[in-house]
Order: structure tokens, then sequence, then C-alpha cells
């Protein structure tokens, strides 16, 4: 799909029933969810946050059934079918799945055509190809991360699998916003360890960037794998530095001063206190 703008999307369907790659769901979605994920993707595009977007959202006959909070009551709700669009909708887990099953060329194959189609500033016939993708997600993952801590937003299912090799925000499930600073904030009821906290985002972004390692590793020379680790151990300077500049700007402070680091987590622990 083409917009008048000359870029491409790709169009995904959400709920419209199973496809060759679903596991054990049925493959649909509910009306209350597809709402959600409408408003919330369109909300977050205009708080300046790289996401997928919403482009119709269907109501279905089909009943769908659901238990929504985990405690075995299932009910019957209305479907719906949330058209989407993206730049790409590849993950890291698109890459760790093909790593795991030995399908080195095929992985080669795909995240050739990954960088060709969306990093146009490295070269294809760059021998480092791999290691400039691979610093460009770390860089842009944190990027990312630190924005959703901006607006105080929590994704609810941080896996590999949810992480958009594009550093976009996708798939929207239990996702939240905190009304008031708390870094044990978690909306996803069914996260019983709370391993996808709000304040343990940037260290799953981590987690996640480090399979994304372990993926390419095949790919690249031990110089290669050397450097990348390198790459990695900068990622938590990235989000450090992102986070403490958009909370600067959130406080109107200007210039550089030794102690605007202790005021930002100053004012979160008063937020936490009240």
């Amino acid at each position: 799909y083409f917009c008048r703008h000359g870029e491409r999307w790709e169009l995904q369907l959400k709920g419209s029933g199973k496809t060759p790659y679903s596991r054990n769901g049925d493959g649909r979605a509910v009306l209350r969810s597809s709402v959600r994920e409408f408003l919330c993707s369109e909300a977050m595009h205009y708080l300046g946050i790289p996401t997928s977007r919403a482009a119709s959202l269907v109501v279905s006959d089909d009943d769908v059934w659901r238990d929504q909070f985990y405690n075995g009551n299932i009910k019957k709700e209305r479907g719906a079918i949330v058209l989407r669009l993206a730049k790409s909708w590849f993950r890291i887990g698109s890459l760790e799945i093909l790593a795991h099953s030995g399908e080195l060329d095929l992985l080669r194959r795909l995240l050739d055509f990954i960088i060709q189609e969306h990093f146009p500033s490295i070269a294809m016939n760059d021998s480092n190809r791999y290691l400039e993708f691979f610093s460009t997600v770390v860089s842009e993952t944190a990027n990312l991360i630190a924005l959703w801590m901006s607006v105080g937003f929590a994704h609810g299912v941080c896996n590999t699998d949810n992480f958009s090799l594009l550093s976009i925000t996708i798939d929207y499930g239990p996702f939240g916003f905190m009304d008031s600073y708390d870094p044990n904030f978690v909306p996803n009821t069914s996260d019983d360890e709370r391993r996808y906290k709000i304040g343990n985002q940037a260290n799953v972004g981590l987690f996640n960037l480090s399979k994304l390692l372990q993926a390419l590793k095949p790919l690249l020379d031990p110089g290669q794998n050397q450097l990348a680790s390198q790459i990695l151990e900068g990622y938590g300077e990235h989000y450090y530095s992102r986070f403490t500049e958009l909370f600067k700007r959130k406080l109107g402070l200007l210039g550089e001063n030794e102690n605007d680091n202790y005021l930002i987590a100053f004012l979160l622990r008063v937020s936490l206190l009240g």
C-alpha cells in the first residue's frame, strides 16, 4: 500500500481469524481491545512516538469467548477487526526464530531484505552491514523506550515478538498509561511476576536486544561479534541520555547542569510518595 506521500505501508488485519502462523488462539479480537488499539496507536502517533497506525475498525458478527481477567470467568464478547498499518511488521522474533531453527540462509536473505527496504543509510555491499543494522536497532530501541517512559506508557508484553526491528510501537495488548508515577505499574493482569512493569521496560529492552545479537552471531565474524557486544554495552548510556533529555524538556530545563539528573530523580520520588 502506497500513501499520497510516496511512502509504503504494510497492511495487517488484527482479529480476522487464524493464519498459518497462528498458535493456540482463535485469531479473533474483541471489540473492547480493538477500540483500545485504534485509539492508543493514533494517540501515540500524535504524541510523537513511533508507532503503527490504525486505518479502520469493523465490528464483526462473530461472537468471541474471552477470559478478560484470567480468573476462569469466560464470557461471550462482540468481535471486531482492526486494519492497522506500519512501515514493517518484522520483529526481533522474526530473526530469532530462524536462527533458533538453524535456517541461516533464510536468515541472511530476510535480513538483507529488511536492510535494503528499511535502512537506506546502510550500503548493501558493506561487509559490516549487519553490524550497522544492529547498532541502529540498539540506539533506536533505547530511544523508543525512553519516549514510552516520558509519557508514562507501559506496553504490557515486551517480548521479542512484540519488539519491532524498526523500533516502532506495535501490538497493543494489555497496555496502560500511569495516572501517577509508580515504577511498579503493571497493566497486564496476567503478569504475576511483574516482568513487564513500567520500571523494567528498559531492562527488558536490553534483554530483547541481547536475543537479537544472539540471532545475528552466526552471520558475524569474531571481530564483528566483539564489536556488536560493545555496541550492546552502550545501550544503557543511549537510554539514559535520551531519558534525561526528554525529562529535562518536560521540566523546561535549558543547558547542562550537574544537578539536573538529581532534580529529575527527586521529582519522580516526590511523585511516588505523593
